[in-house]
């Protein structure tokens, strides 16, 4: 395979003459593995390596011309392709948490040059792009050896879910996601036995992005293509995916997947992020999955940093090479994967053996008439309660140029309470001043394809069901 713009073959960290200028030194496109090895499962069949490979060479020159690629695929073997594409080809893989229409024109606009790949035709009107082609109609060329990626080349940017606020962007280099795919399989002992990943995340979210595709790439895994939401798509999923498998989730997916009533399908390992994992919905899990139930901790500025097995307590253990530094009341991580310094939005403990507990995000802490808790703690407690499927606590911003105390209203998933029963099971739970004004039954949640609930989103649902009355 020809070396492609912004592409470098394998190098020594300095020239061959040994005296002069340092070159950057370059990673395989995917570590530790042959050509006739499999990586992914499509439409129930293995895909291996070079076709794989060939499939991006192919994609890489059916792109548009520009140096931003907008990977907008769902498909999860089409947004692969796409990125190694885009690889390939030179470019930078855009990679918004949200694909709303104004999220796509606000890309398009700060980034002069984007292209889109899409399954869906016009994805971004006005913008050049790509319907996702048939890859056999493409030309193809044979690959005989691995590509290699300059280590610093900027090739990802990864946007912030916006839960506080506008998406943010983060640069990732070659190098450190290298690092970041192989610390966390090592981190999950996948490196000593890698498994099949079915993921119900989107791919190109921060934990998408890393548990299930650079986990495949740098950590030895397989991954299946799809991305199953609903329970019966789930359960088919898994059990289409040879084992050991794991399923890459979040709780909101597991809670729905467990309550189906579904038979599912033996698993090896079951990995959640994006939110607080309860006890009980772990230990469910495990009993019905048959499999440990793990956790991944971080963020889209710094990538995953810890794990733990929730069953095993509450602290968890930090990746390889990652460090924490505390200043004050700010938690900065560094080191190993991390692109440089990044300073923490949670509240963060260390401990004497090296591992940490996490108690909630700055941005959740709320102060009400002198008496302090974190909106993750409510939500705890809230869920808890028998009968409750989802829940989320909000605190509305007082009204611009208004000085008036605004009170915690609570949004409750649960068909078979009403709002009595509810707020009798919270109050030897909360304190007077933190249970909610009012209490709204509603049939779901507004979360995001990661199960996140952004403030925008609760705020509107607050419009709808609440509005002016609690003003």
């Amino acid at each position: 395979m020809s070396a492609a713009p912004g592409r470098s073959q394998a190098s020594s960290p300095r020239s061959p003459q040994g005296e002069g200028t340092p070159v950057s030194a370059a990673s395989a496109l995917i570590s530790d593995r042959q050509l006739d090895d499999v990586l992914a499962w499509r439409a129930w069949r293995p895909v291996r390596v070079r076709e794989f490979l060939e499939d991006a060479q192919a994609l890489a020159n059916h792109l548009p011309a520009g140096g931003w690629l907008l990977n907008l695929c769902e498909d999860r073997y089409h947004f692969a392709v796409g990125f190694a594409a885009g690889l390939l080809a030179g470019k930078v893989s855009l990679q918004p948490s949200s694909q709303s229409p104004e999220t796509l024109q606000r890309l398009a606009a700060d980034y002069k040059g984007s292209c889109w790949l899409s399954e869906q035709p016009d994805a971004v009107p006005g913008l050049p792009g790509c319907r996702f082609p048939d890859l056999a109609a493409l030309p193809r060329t044979v690959v005989h050896e691995m590509p290699q990626i300059d280590d610093q080349r900027l090739v990802a940017i990864l946007f912030t879910s916006g839960s506080t606020g506008l998406p943010q962007p983060h640069r990732k280099t070659w190098g450190k996601l290298v690092r970041n795919g192989r610390a966390e399989a090592e981190a999950l002992g996948l490196l000593k036995q890698p498994q099949t990943i079915v993921g119900t995340v989107p791919v190109q979210h921060s934990y998408g992005f890393e548990s299930t595709l650079l986990i495949a790439l740098h950590g030895g895994c397989q991954f299946s293509s799809g991305k199953p939401f609903y329970p019966q798509d789930i359960v088919d999923a898994l059990q289409a995916a040879p084992r050991p498998r794991m399923l890459v989730t979040t709780p909101f997916h597991l809670a729905t997947l467990l309550a189906s009533n579904l038979p599912v399908p033996p698993l090896d390992l079951v990995l959640s992020a994006t939110a607080p994992l309860s006890l009980d919905l772990a230990r469910r899990t495990e009993e019905r999955c048959g499999a440990p139930v793990h956790e991944i901790y971080g963020s889209t500025e710094s990538s995953a940093l810890a794990s733990r097995r929730t069953l095993d307590g509450a602290a968890w253990q930090p990746m390889q090479a990652v460090r924490l530094e505390q200043e004050g009341d700010t938690t900065h991580a560094s080191g190993g994967h991390v692109e440089g310094r990044v300073p923490l939005g949670d509240i963060i403990e260390t401990c004497a053996d090296g591992r940490f507990l996490l108690h909630g995000r700055h941005a959740d802490l709320i102060n009400i008439a002198g008496k302090r808790t974190s909106l993750a703690y409510l939500n705890h407690q809230l869920g808890a309660l028998p009968g409750v499927i989802d829940a989320a606590f909000f605190l509305p911003d007082a009204p611009e140029g208004e000085e008036a105390v605004m009170r915690l209203v609570a949004f409750v998933v649960a068909p078979t309470l009403d709002a009595r029963t509810l707020m009798a099971g919270l109050r030897p739970r909360l304190d007077a001043i933190f249970l909610p004004r009012p209490l709204v039954l509603v049939e779901a949640l507004p979360r995001n394809s990661t199960g996140k609930l952004t403030r925008q989103a609760l705020q509107t649902l607050y419009d709808q069901q609440v509005g002016d009355g609690q003003r």
